[in-house]
This record gives C-alpha cells, sequence and structure tokens, in this order.
C-alpha cells in the first residue's frame, strides 16, 4: 500500500473538515445556496447532517482501513473536485467552498488537483484491499509507523493550508494587483 501516507492525509482532512463545518456551517451553506438556488436555512441544516458524515467517514476510514471504505473517501473527494469545478466553471463569486467552515477562501485550480491526487490515492488503497486496523497498519511500517505518522500529519497540515489559505492569497494578490517580477 504505497499511497497508505496519502490515504491518511485524506482521512485526516475529512475529519478535520467535516467537524469544522458541523461548528461552521455558515460558509459552506452560502455557496451551496449560490451554486443551487436553495434556501440557506435549509441548506446550512443540509451541511451539519453532511459534515457529521464527513467526519465521521473520515474516522472510520483512518481506524479501519477497508476496500469499501476507501472507496467511499476516493468517492467524496471526487465529489469534492467536482463541485470546485461546477462552481468555478459557473464564473459567479464564488467567496468560499467553505471546506473548513472558515471565512472566505476562494476555490482554486489547485484545490481541483489536491482533491483528484486525494481521490486517486484512496482509490490505490481500495484496489490493494487493506486488511487490519490502522494499528496493523502502522506495524508493518518502518519505526513502527512513528514517521509514517508524522508525516501524515505535516501532509495534512501543508494540505489544509494550501486549501484554506492559498486561495486567499492569490485574491488578495489578484485585488493588489501584484504580480511576481514587479517593482
Amino acid at each position: 500500500m504505497e499511497l497508505i501516507g496519502l490515504y491518511l492525509v485524506a482521512c485526516v482532512l475529512l475529519v478535520v473538515a467535516g467537524v469544522a463545518k458541523a461548528v461552521h456551517p455558515a460558509d459552506t451553506a452560502r455557496a451551496l445556496a449560490a451554486l443551487t438556488s436553495k434556501p440557506l436555512g435549509a441548506t446550512a441544516t443540509a451541511v451539519r447532517l453532511g459534515a457529521v458524515a464527513e467526519a465521521t467517514l473520515g474516522v472510520v476510514a483512518l481506524v479501519i482501513p477497508r476496500s469499501g471504505l476507501a472507496w467511499a473517501v476516493a468517492l467524496s473527494y471526487a465529489g469534492f473536485a467536482g463541485f470546485v469545478t461546477y462552481a468555478r466553471a459557473r464564473g459567479g463569486a464564488l467567496a468560499s467552498c467553505g471546506c473548513f467552515g472558515s471565512p472566505d477562501s476562494p476555490a482554486t485550480g489547485v484545490h481541483i488537483v489536491v482533491d483528484l491526487v486525494l481521490a486517486a490515492a484512496a482509490v490505490g488503497v481500495a484496489l490493494a484491499r487493506p486488511s487490519g486496523s490502522i494499528v496493523s497498519v502502522l506495524a508493518g511500517q518502518p519505526g513502527h509507523g512513528v514517521a509514517l505518522a508524522v508525516a501524515t500529519a505535516l501532509c495534512a497540515w501543508l494540505t489544509y493550508l494550501t486549501l484554506s489559505v492559498l486561495g486567499r492569497l492569490q485574491a488578495v494578490r489578484r485585488l493588489t494587483a501584484v504580480t511576481f517580477g514587479e517593482r
């Protein structure tokens, strides 16, 4: 299971994003309401329910990496990529995808690529047909998985920053009309 590290990152991000959206569903609800023309109140309730399901999937898929759960993780990320692609294609002012329940952070092309990479990693794990638990997966790694756990945490943090902060930085750059190489 060469892709287990990326798969674990995907699971951790599902948990973090799911919990964040369950606590702060407003940004995601606004993004969905703008794209679907549904009432914001009903959308917020749907976001909370989806967020709980997302976090639950992340926890279960992390603790018990199985083929079926890995397919569900892959479908989740493919769905996220589809949502961001659709929102960007509409050309509207999507202020935030609301992925982490944080203030406005425009969805970027990098967001789509990251979602697709994490979906592909989950497909790879699903095809490897893992068995056991995360404990047995980590036990089979060098150093009993300590390096894998640390690398997973670091990569999850960096991916979170890429998805949540990079869009804001790009938006500020466009607003201030600053380009690389200009003095």
